[in-house]
């Protein structure tokens, strides 16, 4: 069986291309009316399931004055046509995309060990504790200097301590060679580091 022969045999619930229930018996339910209500229109916005049946030119009448935002205030109707924008789904805040990246891994960070944290490099930008390989570290502290010193100050530190030390600058006194050549041993590893700013 066809739908077409279908439907010609069960004409329950026909419309035409009005609108128009062309099986309805019922009676227009506009008051004092006795034409055959054959156009439906629901009774509320918040009840569409349920009709009023009216004839063609009460439900004409019926649509021009229906608002679906009657009995709304201001603000309810803008916070519809808020909803409306999004189809009725709540946006959720954006946040951190490196965090939602990590997320989609199933990686949490909450010591945010990971992130803007683990991929700053502490030897960069950040004089504060500076990372230096031994036997700079070591060459900083024989030198008396501060690991965040310029090579300008730690040259400065180096000649100071020289005059001191040295046997020429010091009447001769050879007592303290081997501070000296600790403080020549010092310079050789900072003067051409790359780990000191000029």
């Amino acid at each position: 069986m066809s739908v077409s022969s279908a439907k010609k045999k069960n004409p329950r619930g026909r419309r035409g291309m009005t609108g128009e229930s062309e099986t309805s018996t019922r009676v227009c339910d506009h008051p004092g009316c006795q034409e055959g209500g054959k156009y439906r229109a629901p009774k509320a916005p918040d009840v569409l399931d349920e009709f009023y049946w009216f004839c063609q030119q009460h439900v004409r009448e019926y649509n021009q004055k229906w608002s679906f935002f009657d009995g709304t205030t201001e603000a309810e109707i803008n916070a519809q046509r808020s909803k409306d924008k999004v189809w009725e789904r709540d946006t959720k805040p954006m946040g951190d995309p490196e965090t939602r990246a990590w997320a989609r891994l199933g990686i949490e960070d909450p010591h945010q060990v990971l992130g803007a944290n683990g991929t700053k490099n502490p030897g960069r930008g950040s004089q504060a504790g500076r990372r230096l390989p031994p036997t700079e570290r070591r060459a900083v502290e024989i030198l008396e200097v501060k690991d965040t010193a310029t090579k300008t100050e730690v040259r400065k530190a180096y000649k100071a301590l020289i005059k001191v030390l040295h046997p020429d600058m010091n009447g001769g006194d050879r007592s303290q060679e081997e501070q000296l050549q600790l403080v020549v041993w010092a310079w050789e590893q900072i003067k051409d580091s790359r780990s000191f700013k000029d």
